[in-house]
């Protein structure tokens, strides 16, 4: 899980422009609409998918006149309604790539993310090509900041907790769960009012490739560009971040 994780953490480090910022936007109102249409409830305490998408979207710092107009646009019967297709293949050097998306264009979505596989010497390939190489997870990125590690480590351990790794750089921690904990971990935090900064279902690679730092960026190249199609939701590979690639990207 390294090599995702810490391509994660780079993308926070460099900041987010207002372009980068407006398409995480457009992604968190596709999240919502989502949410209401298939949890059936704009209520947050009764749809833990809804739950999760508003607590991103704070931690986004989405302003509250967004979230709430995403709202009120999806509790509206006639609002458009988004396909969640996928999309599996590989970039240069062997490296898989598994795309998820929110869309109400198929036909537009599978053309963008061709063109971005086509265009960075990568090759999209059929449903189920790559997915065995990864795991779902749960991923919660939460503030550093706790009166009692101790004591918070026990009450995250019983509630599936798998890993606890601590960054004291970004001042934040991020917990690990199996996909079925998901639930129980959010519960979690919510009763130790701990509200995290990212929270989402994650695709770790069970195993990860190691490339030289030229191979590996026009890897990334394909990734980037993959993140830009306007429908992508999120990306996920299984490219060994190594220090020196940290440093190239640094």
């Amino acid at each position: 899980m390294a090599g995702h994780n810490k391509w994660s953490k780079i993308k926070r480090k460099k900041g987010v422009a207002d372009a980068k910022r407006g398409a995480i936007f457009s992604r968190i109102i596709k999240e919502i609409t989502i949410a209401i249409k298939e949890g059936g409830s704009s209520d947050p305490d009764f749809n833990p998918r809804l739950r999760l998408a508003l607590s991103n979207a704070k931690g986004a710092n989405m302003p509250k006149d967004n979230i709430e107009r995403a709202i009120k646009k999806a509790e509206d019967s006639g609002s458009e309604s988004y396909h969640q297709p996928t999309y599996e293949g590989y970039a240069p050097g062997g490296i898989a790539v598994f795309v998820e998306c929110a869309t109400d264009n198929l036909n537009r979505t599978v053309a963008a993310v061709r063109a971005a596989f086509n265009k960075r010497e990568g090759s999209l390939s059929t449903s189920g090509s790559v997915d065995y190489l990864f795991e779902r997870k749960g991923i919660f990125v939460i503030p550093s900041d706790l009166k009692d590690k101790e004591s918070f480590e026990l009450e995250v351990i019983d509630s599936g907790a798998e890993d606890i790794e601590y960054d004291q750089e970004n001042d934040e921690i991020t917990l690990t769960v199996s996909f079925e904990d998901f639930g129980n971990m959010q519960k979690k935090l919510e009763e130790l009012n701990i509200e995290p900064k990212n929270s989402s279902l994650e695709r770790i690679p069970l195993n990860t490739i190691e490339l030289d730092v030229r191979e590996a960026k026009k890897a990334l190249g394909l990734i980037e560009l993959l993140e830009e199609v306007e429908d992508v939701q999120n990306v996920f590979h299984n490219l060994e971040m190594t220090e020196d690639l940290e440093r190239e990207l640094a």
